[in-house]
């Protein structure tokens, strides 16, 4: 039986020696376009797909190859008497290889000034349907994706005359995963384009970004995959200047303390453990800064990682380096603060864009048998319809601290309770099962630096318990968002301690 190869590729790296190997192997190649005219010019024998079928190509290349003369090549059954009858009847030859990828659909859309003309003539039809096509039929025919499997199969084929059925196998599941890739994209764009919000059905994608050792725990098993096309603001698109490899707990938490310090205009320092916030400052410089976030908790932060929202100079550097830490997190580092903290061969040094907007991206959170899709809590205090219930009004140091107190209580597991001043935490209190008992945390760790400071709540006080926890230990500003059946105890309560009581409209629970 001839040996008859199909190459029509976007991506041509290493397709014309991929072809050469295949020539010399007694492939006689067929090939479409831009593919036929490169292969041509280094010198490989090529055979036109129009020559195959006897009808060029149409509708400005939107149908070449599909016609029964080249589908009946690639579905074929090498082993079925009636398939091998019918294709002598119609004159159709076998194709045993199909080396197929497709328009750069994703390229395409992530330009900035691209039309959805441009994004429509890049979806691919007769690629796909080529490619799904030989996976199916992958008991007889090898279908190459992807570049790097190149040398594989010349391998098999040098070595046995044929490539192995396990091969194909593998070959065929990467077809059906990146023809699924594919269109999923295609699916959120016109979805996107269309303005449907909830979608009957949900496809999404992602790629693999990093295998890693184990999940939360060591008995299970993990990895680290990216939205194409995603936020590159993001840990998951973070360039890793030093250090081990990122492990699943240290992604999480990675996320929530970028997720934090981007909340600040000001130089800001944020240090997190087990994806809460222990300690969070802000100050002139970023020095400053991590000094108020370290003194906000000097225990917690053993271990910790830490984020912040400008360069990490020489003293920060050597601040940091002082104590154990698993991450460090900024826009970038001077070469001097890089030195320094590399002295460390274990703690990983990330840099993210800062400078570049975020994208509007859903947060996806799976339960077991399905997935919850919602908006990320980007409301700030300028989105939000603020009220003062209380007899006074915070004074402008009040003001301070409240928006800080504000800014990170979002980020706290809820029930969230933290107390600030005007440019650091004082204490935080995370997860508790009932409000007042988060207040007592955060209070408790405050101690004596509550007096005088703010507490922020991320939900309403059902009762007005913590308000009197508050105002005992000195607290003079509250901020919540109010919508209790009960905001009036709590309201006279602050008005019997002379709190000023900041309602915002606005929860912010993060389960």
């Amino acid at each position: 039986m001839k040996k008859r190869a199909l190459i029509s590729v976007s991506d041509k790296s290493g397709v014309g020696e991929f072809a050469k190997e295949l020539s010399r192997l007694g492939f006689e190649i067929i090939s479409t376009g831009g593919t036929k005219k490169m292969l041509q010019e280094q010198g490989v024998p090529v055979l036109g797909v129009s020559d195959v079928t006897g009808f060029p190509e149409i509708l400005e290349g939107r149908v070449k190859t599909l016609n029964p003369l080249i589908h009946g090549g690639l579905l074929a059954k090498h082993d079925d008497e009636g398939h091998q009858q019918q294709l002598k009847e119609h004159g159709i030859e076998p194709i045993q290889l199909v080396c197929v990828n497709l328009y750069p659909f994703q390229q395409t859309i992530a330009k900035p000034d691209v039309t959805v003309e441009d994004a429509i003539e890049n979806i691919d039809i007769g690629g796909p349907t080529m490619l799904r096509a030989s996976a199916k039929n992958h008991q007889y025919v090898t279908v190459v994706v992807d570049p790097a499997d190149y040398v594989t199969v010349i391998a098999e084929l040098k070595d046995h005359g044929e490539t192995t059925l396990e091969t194909r196998r593998k070959l065929a599941a990467k077809v059906f995963r990146h023809t699924a890739a594919y269109d999923a994209l295609i699916a959120e764009y016109m979805t996107n384009l269309a303005g449907e919000e909830t979608p009957e059905k949900l496809t999404v994608t992602y790629e693999l970004k990093q295998s890693l050792r184990y999940g939360e725990n060591p008995h299970q098993k993990a990895a680290f995959y990216r939205k194409p096309l995603g936020s590159t603001f993001s840990i998951a698109y973070a360039k890793q200047l030093h250090g081990k490899e990122l492990s699943y707990n240290n992604i999480n938490d990675a996320d929530a303390a970028l997720q934090i310090v981007k909340e600040f205009t000001d130089p800001a320092a944020v240090a997190v453990k087990h994806m809460n916030p222990c300690g969070v400052g802000t100050g002139t410089t970023v020095f400053e800064a991590f000094e108020k976030a370290f003194e906000a908790d000097p225990v917690s932060i053993f271990g910790g990682i830490v984020a912040f929202n400008r360069e990490i100079d020489t003293q920060t550097a050597a601040k940091l380096h002082e104590i154990f830490l698993e991450i460090v997190i900024a826009p970038s580092f001077t070469d001097e603060a890089v030195t320094i903290l590399a002295a460390k061969k274990n703690i990983r040094l990330l840099t993210v864009p800062f400078g570049q907007s975020q994208k509007a991206e859903s947060k996806l959170v799976t339960v077991e048998g399905g997935l919850l899709v919602q908006d990320r809590d980007n409301y700030t205090l300028d989105d939000a319809t603020i009220t003062i219930p209380t007899k006074r009004q915070p004074t402008p140091e009040e003001w301070a601290a409240l928006k800080l107190g504000w800014k990170v209580v979002k980020h706290v597991k809820s029930n969230a309770i933290v107390v600030a001043n005007q440019d650091m935490t004082l204490g935080i209190g995370a997860g508790q099962m009932n409000r007042v008992g988060s207040a007592e945390i955060a209070l408790k760790q405050a101690g004596k630096r509550a007096e005088g400071a703010a507490l922020a709540s991320d939900a309403f006080f059902p009762m007005d318990d913590t308000v009197e926890a508050a105002a005992k230990a000195g607290i003079t500003a509250i901020i919540q968002p109010g919508g209790s059946i009960k905001d009036a105890d709590s309201i006279k309560k602050a008005d019997e301690y002379g709190i000023a009581m900041v309602f915002t409209g606005v929860r912010h629970f993060k389960h």
